[in-house]
Parts: structure tokens; C-alpha cells; sequence
């Protein structure tokens, strides 16, 4: 049973290749199992981190792990996305770039300052999870953009801001900080409330 946490996360892994395959070979009529295979992805990602909480199995080790494939799980459905909708998803080429420099400048800051990735778990991160699920059910289970999209980028460039400042104001690296504001509690010493659900 306490493999679970561990499992779940292999599970994510694994739809990565099995999602750009589909895609691939499949074409659009693929779309609705890749939107299932994103939507148990995302259940999957919730379920982990709440379980090992639950077990008392949360570690460093367990959440670096659930950090990087959460990014190569999302980095597996844009690239599906753009396989089957590339004429759409070009007309919003400066919003995909302008994420993946922000993307980029967080691992990039967090190495030079602490020599590894960031884990942060944050509060905002979590809602932009959600408005890339949305996004990207417009996108590969419609075939349009739209306000879904605009929101998720949005959301993102708050996400990313506030990554960003939770990386330059901990005075030491570690992981699930929910916000820049509990980052600097831990930098002036206080303490703060981890509440299981979100954390």
C-alpha cells in the first residue's frame, strides 16, 4: 500500500510516451482518449501527493520525482496539442515562448542558487494546472483556443512570478512552499499552517 504514492506517479510517466504516440500515429481521432489519458494524469498527480501525506511517505526524493514528471506530463499534452492543432497553437506562439523562458529562468535560478531544480508545489501552480487542463481540453478535444487559453496564460504568468520570488527570497532550497509570502515567513523564521490537502 505504500507503494501506491510511488505507482501513481510512475502511471503519469508512462502516459507521456503513450500520449504523443496516440497523437502521432492517430491523428485527431485520437482526441478524446488523449483528453481521458490527461484528465486520469491530472487525478493521478492530486491522489499521489495526498496519499504519501496521509502515509507519512512524503519525502524530498518523492516529491523532486512527482515535480519533474509533472513537467514532462504537460510537456507530453503540448506536444500532442500542437501535433494535432499546430495551424491554431501557431497563432499563439509568442504566449508558448513567453512560458517556456519563464519556465526555463525558474530552473535556471533555482540552480544557480541552490544547484537544483525547483519543488515548490506553490498555491498558484496548482491553479494553473487546472486552467491547462481546460485549455487543453478546448484545444485537443475542440480544436480551438479561446478564452480557455487566455486564462491559462494568465494564470501562468502569475504562477510564474510567484515561482520565481519563492525561489529568490528562500534562504535555503526546499519544497512545497504555497506561496511567496510563506517563502518569506521561512526566511524571517516563522512558521506557518501546511494544510495536507494543497501542500
Amino acid at each position: 500500500m505504500k507503494n501506491l504514492p510511488i505507482l501513481l506517479i510512475i502511471f503519469r510517466f508512462t502516459l507521456a510516451p503513450i500520449i504523443i504516440g496516440l497523437s502521432s500515429v492517430y491523428g485527431e481521432k485520437a482526441s478524446l482518449a488523449i483528453v481521458i489519458l490527461m484528465y486520469l494524469g491530472l487525478i493521478s498527480d492530486i491522489l499521489d501527493g495526498i496519499l504519501a501525506r496521509k502515509m507519512e511517505i512524503s519525502t524530498t526524493k518523492l516529491r523532486r520525482l512527482d515535480s519533474q514528471v509533472d513537467m514532462i506530463f504537460w510537456i507530453s499534452i503540448g506536444i500532442s496539442a500542437w501535433l494535432l492543432h499546430a495551424d491554431i497553437l501557431s497563432s499563439k506562439s509568442t504566449e508558448i515562448i513567453i512560458l517556456l523562458i519563464l519556465e526555463a529562468m525558474c530552473y535556471v535560478i533555482s540552480f544557480i542558487r541552490f544547484g537544483k531544480e525547483t519543488c515548490t508545489h506553490a498555491f498558484l501552480f496548482k491553479m494553473f494546472g487546472l486552467a491547462l487542463l481546460l485549455a487543453f481540453t478546448a484545444i485537443i478535444g475542440f480544436g480551438i483556443t479561446g478564452t480557455a487559453f487566455n486564462i491559462a496564460f494568465i494564470v501562468a504568468l502569475l504562477a510564474y512570478t510567484d515561482r520565481i520570488l519563492i525561489v529568490l527570497i528562500l534562504p535555503y532550497w526546499t519544497h512545497d512552499i504555497p506561496s511567496c509570502y510563506h517563502a518569506y515567513l521561512i526566511r524571517k523564521g516563522r512558521s506557518f499552517k501546511r494544510y495536507k490537502l494543497f501542500n
